[in-house]
């Protein structure tokens, strides 16, 4: 494969907009979303994800046309020129918690429609074990006519983007690649080798590449069911979870995993992937499936937890006033992806409780949009019954929680974040 030709990204959120900014560094890359609103937006330097670097943003869009550099586009005619396509669009799960393969399907249709012989097609995107062959390869051959691995080929290499984290940034993770040929798993271990200083770890098939990914974070997914179920045990025992770890984490080999919700587009969906495509192999996957059912109860346990201490204090349920400081997914990050925070949200409402929601971090009309919650800004808060730290944003930290303890408001912290003299429970 000759990598000096035109690279195409296809899609330009969390994942793909840092991939098209490094590999613009090196090679012509232009850069493709449906969004129009999004590809403008970028064009302005103006990232609502926050993961660019604006300013490298800004040098690569300045080197179009010196051979290198990025340029933006929301039409598929412009990206005819490119030999490599990456794959970088979500893979959600549907209501039903089954993969929605919409997506990528689609984004599949859409290159097989460009697609042109001796053209490599590589997916980023998480999947379970099996897909990019068995689902995505069959509408690149279908929709281009063209046969795969005579006519084109194709690459995994799953992508590592760890939202908000600003020090593990795409290139200086380990990169895991591979390709449908002994060659072209070279070339595409390559590619990526130009941008990741941290090394790349070439795998011994496509499939083997998926099935790496699937399993990072339904490893993490278990090993966070396993505390919280701990503190929904040490909960019944009135003790407190956090100094539990605290003790347990003084031998060398524990793994010191906290409590607290899990969402966001990896760790609360890539497990249901992994459990879908093991269903459809005649095995049912107790241990994954008892993880995800723990840790989709967090946010109701949370709420139900918060009625408990309000009963305690003799507090009217009905009518009630409650603060939930976050909405994200994970702290200092805007991605709202499967937040569970909603959870606890909609259990409160279910009591009659009035519930607001503040997040600096949130975008308010996705929210809206997404949701149909209106988020407060600190301007709007009022007298409450109770303040749920749900999401331990930075900003937070500013709060000052025993005031807010000292005139009788329960303070709840999920994530250990708040003064411990300021709070009355912590998960």
């Amino acid at each position: 494969m000759n990598t000096k030709k035109d690279i195409a990204i296809i899609g330009l959120g969390y994942v793909g907009l840092p991939l098209a900014v490094e590999f613009a560094k090196h090679f012509r890359v232009i850069g493709f979303d449906i969004n129009e609103s999004r590809v403008k937006s970028l064009g302005d330097l103006v990232d609502l994800t926050h993961e660019a670097n604006l300013p490298d943003l800004a040098a690569v869009l300045a080197l179009t046309g010196q051979g290198k550099g990025l340029s933006l586009s929301s039409h598929l005619h412009d990206l005819a020129s490119c030999c490599i396509y990456i794959i970088t669009v979500p893979t959600p799960i549907d209501h039903l918690k089954r993969p929605d393969l919409q997506p990528l399907l689609k984004a599949s249709e859409m290159i097989g429609s460009i697609l042109k012989k001796e053209d490599i097609v590589i997916y980023e995107s998480t999947v379970y074990p099996g897909c990019t062959e068995e689902d995505c390869v069959p509408v690149l051959e279908r929709v281009s006519g063209l046969h795969y691995n005579q006519d084109f080929f194709c690459g995994y290499s799953p992508e590592r983007i760890n939202p908000g984290d600003k020090i593990n940034t795409l290139t200086k993770i380990k990169k895991v690649t591979s390709g449908s040929t002994p060659e072209i798993a070279q070339a595409v271990d390559a590619l990526y080798a130009t941008i990741i200083t941290a090394g790349t770890h070439l795998a011994p098939s496509i499939k083997v590449a998926e099935a790496s990914k699937a399993i990072e974070n339904a490893q993490r997914d278990v090993n966070i069911s396993f505390v919280n179920e701990l503190a929904l045990i040490f909960d019944r025992m009135e003790i407190d979870t956090s100094d539990v770890l605290a003790a347990a984490a003084t031998k060398w080999n524990f793994l010191n995993y906290k409590p607290g919700l899990v969402g966001g587009h990896c760790i609360g969906v890539d497990p249901y992937y992994l459990a879908h495509k093991s269903e459809a192999l005649g095995y049912k996957p107790e241990v994954i499936l008892s993880g995800r059912r723990v840790n989709d109860n967090m946010g109701m346990f949370v709420a139900n937890k918060i009625i408990k201490m309000l009963v305690a204090r003799n507090k009217q349920i009905q009518g009630a006033k409650v603060l939930i400081l976050g909405f994200t997914f994970k702290e200092n990050c805007p991605d709202t992806r499967n937040t569970k925070v909603i959870d606890i949200y909609k259990e409160l409402q279910s009591f009659s409780i009035q519930a607001d929601i503040h997040d600096p971090w949130a975008n308010h009309a996705e929210v809206h949009l997404e949701y149909g919650i209106d988020l407060i800004t600190e301007n709007d808060f009022i007298a409450y019954d109770a303040v749920i730290l749900a999401v331990a944003h930075h900003a937070f930290q500013k709060i000052d929680f025993k005031s807010w303890k000292d005139k009788g408001t329960i303070i709840f912290d999920t994530k250990s974040f708040i003064d411990r003299a300021a709070v009355d429970a912590r998960l």
